[in-house]
């Protein structure tokens, strides 16, 4: 018998599909297993899935050390061999700030505000807007 709902496993981040992009939310402190499990989970899911962007929501975390630093670079780099585009949300502005104390560039990743932000960008670069394909307009 399976739930409706699956139920959260510890040490596990989870990723949710939303249409063409994954959605990573981190919370707090990303351990090394933990780091692994979710490039390798998303590695996977990109492949499987062909999504086209990855979105990693970081408000929920207080400090970036070097360590998760690393981490979204390697999540980014994997993603672009992958063929899809990776976008960092909610950074906090103390965040950014280490971030540059650090010397942190994180290179392949685009940044947004927030994820609505993160979404609309990775939108404007899927293969249908790239193509003409449907658009919202507003009034």
């Amino acid at each position: 018998m399976s739930d409706a709902f699956p139920r959260p496993v510890p040490g596990h981040v989870p990723v949710l599909r939303l249409g063409d992009v994954l959605l990573v939310t981190l919370q707090g402190d990303l351990h090394d297993s933990t780091a692994q499990q979710l490039q390798q989970d998303l590695a996977e899911t990109i492949s499987r899935t062909g999504v086209r962007g990855v979105l990693i929501d970081i408000s929920g975390v207080e400090i970036v050390d070097s360590f998760l630093g690393r981490v979204l670079a390697e999540i980014a780099a994997q993603a672009k061999l992958l063929a899809a585009r990776t976008v960092v949300a909610g950074m906090r502005p103390a965040v950014a700030i280490t971030l540059v104390e650090l010397g942190l560039t994180l290179p392949g990743l685009s940044t947004a505000l927030s994820t609505e932000a993160g979404m609309e960008l990775l939108s404007q670069h899927s293969p249908a807007a790239r193509a003409g394909g449907p658009r919202q307009e507003s009034p």
